[in-house]
């Protein structure tokens, strides 16, 4: 029925969308996933990672009527993605991610929050261009809510997150602007603030922002709630205007 292109967050990979692809596809749909520069299995060096190059991997990865699904940091991907190429997009969805400000950087957005819960566990490598996240706390502010096995799987595929493409304002046009957009709030956040996430979901229209009851990784806790989601979402933009 649709097509969907996942993008991860910070520090993950397309490893994270593993349960929900075949979701998508029980529901009638393709559905696949990308790992950004310097993410995943892609060894772009942090330094020569920049907020262009995650638009030109996503760009080059849409070749048809594509519904494009930012997770987390990832919203400030997408966006910047349909900056530069809109024509093969057929919505963007936020997934409790940042949808950006004209003129801000996601760095400027996270620090504007209501509350900083990720800042105890950020570790920065200044002469890498890099920061990770502490693993002796990655569990709870990232997959409380998340079995076992997938905890195990973030502990081996984690990778440290490019400062740059976080540090990079994004300047929006109708491009973007224009597209349909839906944002998917969640409300067991640990990572960012559902009340922050309210605040970022005014920037879609009322009838295109919901909620799941999961963490941060929803991807993980509730792959086929997620999955149904996104169904709905693109029964939604097929419907009859």
């Amino acid at each position: 029925m649709s097509d969907f292109l996942l993008i991860h967050g910070s520090c993950h990979g397309a490893w994270c969308w593993h349960r929900v692809i075949p979701a998508l596809a029980a529901l009638g749909h393709t559905a696949r996933a990308i790992d950004l520069p310097g993410h995943g299995r892609d060894r772009t060096p942090a330094q020569a990672v920049t907020l262009d190059s995650y638009a030109q991997a996503i760009c080059a990865a849409v070749t048809g009527p594509t519904i494009v699904v930012g997770h987390s940091m990832a919203g400030y991907a997408i966006t910047a993605a349909a900056e530069h190429d809109p024509i093969h997009m057929a919505a963007l969805v936020y997934l409790c991610a940042y949808a950006p400000v004209s003129g801000m950087t996601l760095g400027d957005m996270r620090r504007a929050g209501p509350r900083q819960p990720l800042a105890p566990a950020i570790r920065v490598d200044k002469a890498g261009g890099a920061f990770s996240f502490d693993p002796a706390q990655t569990a709870a502010l990232f997959y409380h809510d998340c079995d076992p096995q997938a905890q195990a799987l973030a502990s081996l595929c984690l990778t440290p997150q490019p400062i740059t493409p976080q540090e990079t304002a994004l300047t929006l046009t109708q491009r973007s602007q224009s597209l349909p957009r839906h944002y998917i709030r969640c409300l067991e956040d640990r990572a960012i603030p559902p009340e922050y996430q309210a605040v970022m979901e005014q920037a879609v229209p009322e009838a295109n922002r919901s909620t799941l009851a999961a963490s941060h990784s929803p991807f993980f806790a509730c792959p086929e709630a997620l999955a149904q989601r996104l169904h709905d979402i693109a029964q939604a933009a097929r419907a009859p205007k």
